[in-house]
């Protein structure tokens, strides 16, 4: 029986319990929604005024030099680089990741054409972040080739000679289920299909090595677990053997080998670079460094190994606490008990039938009165009845800021909003546009 005292034990010997303290966490919250967007670093507000006030308030366009706004997307992508595997040079940060996935696939599409003609298709998870497959959607019309969506057990057995892409989240984002990357893409590249890889779900929470792994692309968002606010931007990485070989469709000035020479032919620059674009959002550009800053810190003490620790640590008390304390309530656990096959998140599902309305499962609903007790997750709709995806309730567990007395309290929020039947007051089942 795990114990109140047992979790604030743990807490007293966190090695990160420090990185806590530079967030701005609200007073009576209890943040589990870092996977969907992070805490905001205390340094973060008194940098956008900074750049505001001073940087472009008194420095004017001189800031571009003087304040090195020309150089930050590659700078922040030196900084980062270590955490997901690949070298100082070789990451940026610009755009989206819808933006940034639709650079790498198109330039994965001409390869494939120019390599092998013959193949036709793209692969993904039929689960997969939307945005994504929305983007393979509009490359696969541009290209002539046939998105294939596939359950996971089967992605190992579809990569055929037909196959030009695969295209993968590392961890998903309904289960928090996590790919062994090294071994789908040695067994994608033992068949001449190349692999391109969204982190969004992993970069920062759990461990990557994507040039270790030998992928072919990786993209990933900045808000979640880096922390870079809301509309932060994205990053993007291409394997050196393959960078060169092809320009990224959206061939703005910022991607030219030199932009100030404002001559009207385009020339790719080499290396990373081509993948910029446009004009960089710098104020928000600069709050993700305050963002990275934190994980600098982090790598003083432990670094990612620490990280993903702490992260399974938290993930394996909430299951034994849901399980201990919450049973009888139609509770199921959608994310895998497997170390190597979690990411940093727990997703929990309710039996149809329990809800107020029709055989809704009430998921929603607790969700939002734990947030009205101040305990943050979130909700993620099921397929509509076929019952191999079910109404998910989100709970991630960001290692920088969460403590174990925090699962313990948000555990017991659960219990009681089950107990008492409080979700199902009419206030917590009038849908948000947000979920």
């Amino acid at each position: 029986m795990i114990t109140l005292q047992d979790c604030r034990a743990l807490d007293a010997k966190d090695a990160l319990r420090s990185l806590r303290a530079h967030f701005a966490l609200p007073e009576g919250v209890i943040y589990l929604d870092g996977n969907s967007l992070g805490a905001s670093p205390k340094a973060a507000a008194a940098r956008a005024a900074r750049v505001v006030q001073q940087e472009w308030g008194q420095g004017l366009i001189r800031s571009w030099n003087d304040a090195g706004w020309i150089t930050l997307p590659t700078r922040l992508g030196d900084q980062f680089a270590p955490w997901i595997g690949v070298d100082a040079g070789e990451l940026v940060f610009t755009d989206t990741t819808s933006i940034n996935l639709y650079k790498v696939l198109t330039a994965a599409a001409r390869m494939a054409r120019e390599d092998a003609p013959g193949r036709t298709k793209i692969i993904s998870e039929r689960s997969n972040f939307p945005t994504d497959l929305y983007i393979a959607q509009s490359v696969c019309q541009e290209y002539g080739l046939e998105l294939v969506l596939l359950e996971p057990e089967e992605i190992a057995g579809a990569l055929t000679e037909e196959v030009a892409i695969s295209m993968l989240t590392h961890v998903n984002y309904r289960t928090g289920a996590m790919h062994d990357m090294a071994a789908l893409t040695a067994a994608a590249h033992a068949r001449g299909i190349l692999c391109v890889w969204d982190l969004c779900h992993s970069a920062g929470a759990v461990p990557v090595d994507l040039k270790g792994a030998n992928a072919d692309f990786a993209v990933g968002c900045s808000y979640k677990y880096l922390n870079g606010g809301p509309g932060a931007p994205a990053f993007v990485w291409a394997h050196p053997r393959l960078i060169n070989r092809f320009w990224q469709p959206l061939s703005g000035w910022f991607g030219h080998e030199k932009p100030f020479e404002f001559v009207p032919d385009y020339r790719p620059a080499q290396g990373i670079g081509r993948y910029l674009c446009g004009t960089q959002p710098l104020i928000s550009m600069s709050l993700l460094e305050c963002g990275l800053d934190v994980f600098t810190e982090a790598g003083k003490l432990g670094g990612m190994a620490a990280l993903r620790e702490k992260s399974l640590a938290l993930t394996d008390l909430f299951i034994a606490l849901v399980e201990q304390r919450c049973a009888g309530h139609g509770l199921g656990l959608a994310t895998p008990r497997a170390h190597e096959q979690r990411g940093s998140q727990v997703c929990l599902t309710r039996e149809e039938g329990l809800g107020v309305e029709g055989r809704n499962s009430g998921a929603y609903a607790i969700i939002q009165a734990l947030i009205a007790r101040g305990v943050i997750g979130d909700f993620r709709k099921g397929d509509g009845g076929t019952g191999r995806h079910k109404d998910i309730l989100r709970f991630g567990f960001t290692p920088l800021y969460v403590g174990f007395e925090d699962v313990w309290n948000a555990v017991e929020h659960l219990r009681q909003v089950l107990e008492s039947g409080e979700w199902q007051g009419p206030q917590f089942n009038q849908v948000n546009p947000v979920t």
